[in-house]
């Protein structure tokens, strides 16, 4: 988006979640509380994202780097923070997005709706609300004339306006003459001794600049992450959305209460998850697999079609080619498992050796027998049978067809069978 530009605010302590680790860097499924909202902004492609940081600055730019970064050095509240960021807008007169950092569930469309809402009414500021059953712990909407006047934080708010239920989700976007000068108008709130932008409204009422609001209808939007309890809303409600779409697109989820399934996982149409199965980030899963009860499909795992993942089977960077069977209480990382292969209970796949991980790789047609352990680096060859209870150890590859067994492995000769 043309001339428009972002700031993330992300410098608060963190209170109440009572942790040492910076809340934004907090996990909120795969990813920090912070990076949802991130992509989201990048998603939007405008022209530049701040984040202005303060509590835990350093390990919060280890993990975002590529982002242009200011301090704010004194917590003096979100209205001192927008001033922080102010030298970062030299030479620029575009309009500016403000979000707070712990609003991880704002969607992509939402913020192009209050873009557009901005820039069609020419308003100097657009506020996002909501209209929410319960606005506890939220700044008050207070219009007149369906007018927005100002926006009141509850804990300066009247009776009366307590009782609106349209609240502030704490997103804005501004027109850069009509951000930066009236933030510097802004008064020390006498309670919280801070700083507070949404004082600016009233502010820029006052001085007659038109104020235009867009009004999501999903209230899970306005949901603001500052405690764990809130952090666990927030899991529930992404879970329940991941949910949806996957049973949307023709995936069959036997108990979405104890599934877990990332959002950014891929599903195949008539797959069927049975319960206790947690799918993570970066998996991608073909149509009419079987996964579960009680498997754990880890990131960088790539699942074809028609594939068998049965209970307690854990599975981490590792490719499984059509119609292959995984079935019982097995551990496979940094696999390449081919066509129709059977792996027997208990299979573990040795990948790391201390330093280093290495690599298994079982072709089409092989046939792993229970309790085996193959020992990475190394290669079982198609259509090849590896013992029950066999130690193929690293670099010993059993070749196309042979048939091995013992501990260490040993080849005692030529596969009779076919595996379909």
């Amino acid at each position: 988006m043309k001339n428009i530009r972002a700031i993330i605010l992300a410098a608060g302590s963190g209170t109440r979640m009572k942790s040492k680790m910076p809340k934004p860097l907090h996990a909120l499924h795969s990813k920090p509380i912070l990076k949802h909202l991130t992509d989201t902004v990048n998603n939007l492609r405008v022209e530049k994202i701040v984040l202005v940081l303060g509590h835990g600055i350093e390990k919060i730019k280890k993990e975002f780097k590529g982002f242009d970064i200011t301090h704010q050095k004194r917590q003096l509240g979100s209205g001192d923070a927008v001033n922080c960021a102010r030298s970062r807008f030299r030479n620029y007169n575009g309009d500016i997005l403000v979000l707070y950092a712990d609003t991880p569930l704002l969607k992509k469309e939402t913020l192009k709706k209050l873009i557009k809402t901005h820039k069609s009414g020419n308003f100097g500021c657009t506020i996002l609300t909501a209209r929410v059953n319960d606005p506890k712990n939220y700044g008050r909407v207070i219009r007149k004339k369906n007018s927005i006047t100002k926006i009141v934080e509850e804990k300066d708010a009247t009776p009366d306006e307590r009782g609106i239920n349209e609240i502030n989700i704490g997103a804005y976007i501004f027109k850069k003459k009509t951000l930066f000068p009236y933030v510097n108008k802004v008064k020390l709130n006498a309670k919280k001794r801070e700083y507070y932008l949404t004082d600016v409204v009233n502010i820029l009422k006052t001085a007659n600049v038109k104020i235009g609001s867009f009004s999501t209808k999903d209230a899970s939007e306005a949901i603001g992450i500052n405690s764990r309890r809130e952090l666990m809303k927030a899991h529930y409600i992404i879970k329940e959305k991941a949910m949806k779409k996957h049973m949307e697109r023709g995936v069959t989820v036997i108990d979405p209460v104890t599934t877990q399934i990332d959002p950014e996982a891929v599903i195949g149409k008539d797959t069927i998850i049975y319960p206790n199965t947690i799918i993570e980030k970066n998996v991608t899963i073909g149509e009419g697999c079987k996964i579960g009860p009680f498997a754990r499909i880890r990131p960088g795992t790539k699942i074809a079609k028609r594939v068998e993942i049965g209970n307690f089977v854990e599975l981490v960077r590792t490719k499984v080619g059509e119609n292959s069977k995984i079935k019982h209480m097995t551990y496979l990382g940094d696999a390449e498992v081919g066509r129709d292969v059977n792996i027997g209970a208990g299979t573990i796949t040795a990948n790391y050796d201390g330093k280093k991980k290495h690599k298994t790789i079982i072709g089409d047609r092989a046939f792993i027998g229970v309790g085996a352990i193959l020992i990475a680096p190394v290669k079982v060859g198609k259509g090849a049978l590896v013992g029950a209870g066999s130690v193929v150890t690293r670099k010993k590859d059993v070749p196309a067809g042979g048939v091995v067994a013992g501990v260490p492995a040993r080849i005692l000769g030529k596969a009779r069978y076919r595996l379909r």
